[in-house]
């Protein structure tokens, strides 16, 4: 036989959603927040999303080609991958630097494990990850005001995030009024609607809500990881000692970016319906506590990493039972 057949266990199930078109899915979903994070951060944020993607694309043609493998660019994973981890970096970041972490992304989390499909940890977040550990400087300083409005919520404080300000007030100014202005309903309203600084795809929490519930009512996303991600989330933010009111934990920095786009990969999520609340309620937890009592003032990527790594055994752990499988029955001795 010259075609060798794929063979697997029944029962055999096909959807009508294949890669290319979820990927394209998730990339509609994103693009009002790419086109009001241009609006925000001008002509820098499209570049440096450009640069991200083609860096991306280019990497993963080379890698496919040296490997041996089909060249399959088109089924938008790259530019996925190209388009979150731009969402993910400061708008003031020097242009080489996207390319160095969408080249490793590709390279090192995605490609060198066997390509879409293998990799065990989101390609994005361990390019921001690696960008984080190498450059920390340029990836939390290079921070740019949004148009209409200000980097950290409050007038005449324009080098700090409004994550960064919670956890160190007292280096800004008064700490009780500094906490009092960030819990207040404007500041809230201007972190729901996008209106205050911080990574290029996360400022708007309204239109990546807007875009996720999308992805959930086609069946691209599970509202299982969701739910578990905000629930715990919210429950944890809600009864620990922060100084930071439940709102604003919820809107500012890139939760719902994470919760949405990010924890609910296919490939490094798991695919069990259990799993997937474990998984889920495991991200909440330990972004909240990263935010608390970490010295990093966002833990949603880092949170998601940890449990990427811990999939294969949330899977082990709560599979289903096997179709038309029952237990034997013991023998009784005589």
């Amino acid at each position: 036989m010259k075609e060798l057949l794929a063979v697997s266990a029944s029962p055999h199930i096909r959807g009508k959603i294949d890669i290319s078109l979820a990927m394209k899915m998730v990339i509609i979903a994103l693009l009002p927040s790419f086109i009001f994070s241009v609006h925000l951060f001008g002509l820098r944020a499209l570049y440096i999303t450009l640069i991200s993607i083609i860096t991306c694309i280019v990497c993963e043609a080379i890698m496919q080609r040296m490997l041996g493998k089909k060249i399959t660019i088109t089924d938008g994973s790259a530019v996925l991958t190209g388009l979150l981890l731009a969402f993910n970096l400061p708008p003031g970041v020097p242009l080489w630097l996207p390319v160095v972490g969408s080249a490793f992304a590709i390279i090192f989390a995605k490609q060198l494990f066997g390509g879409l499909g293998y990799n065990f940890i989101n390609p994005a977040l361990a390019g921001r990850a690696f960008l984080m550990a190498s450059w920390p400087l340029a990836m939390t300083k290079e921070w740019l005001a949004p148009a209409g409005g200000t980097l950290s919520g409050i007038d005449g404080i324009t080098s700090a995030t409004p994550l960064n300000l919670l956890q160190n007030p007292g280096n800004y100014g008064v700490p009780e009024l500094i906490i009092k202005q960030l819990n207040n309903i404007p500041t809230i309203k201007n972190l729901f609607f996008g209106k205050i600084g911080g990574c290029i795809g996360e400022t708007s929490a309204l239109l990546l809500l807007i875009g996720g519930l999308f992805l959930i009512i086609i069946g691209i996303v599970d509202y299982r990881i969701v739910v578990g991600y905000l629930g715990s989330f919210v429950l944890l933010a809600f009864v620990l000692p922060t100084n930071g009111n439940l709102l604003f934990h919820l809107f500012s920095g890139g939760l719902f970016l994470g919760v949405f786009f990010m924890a609910t990969d296919w490939v490094t999520s798991p695919v069990t319906k259990k799993g997937r609340w474990i998984f889920g309620i495991g991200c909440g937890v330990l972004t909240i506590i990263i935010r608390i009592w970490g010295g990093y003032p966002e833990g949603v990527s880092y949170s998601i990493l940890l449990m990427n790594v811990f999939t294969p055994i949330i899977d082990r752990f709560t599979k289903e039972r096997v179709f038309g499988d029952r237990k034997a029955k013991k023998e009784v001795k005589k």
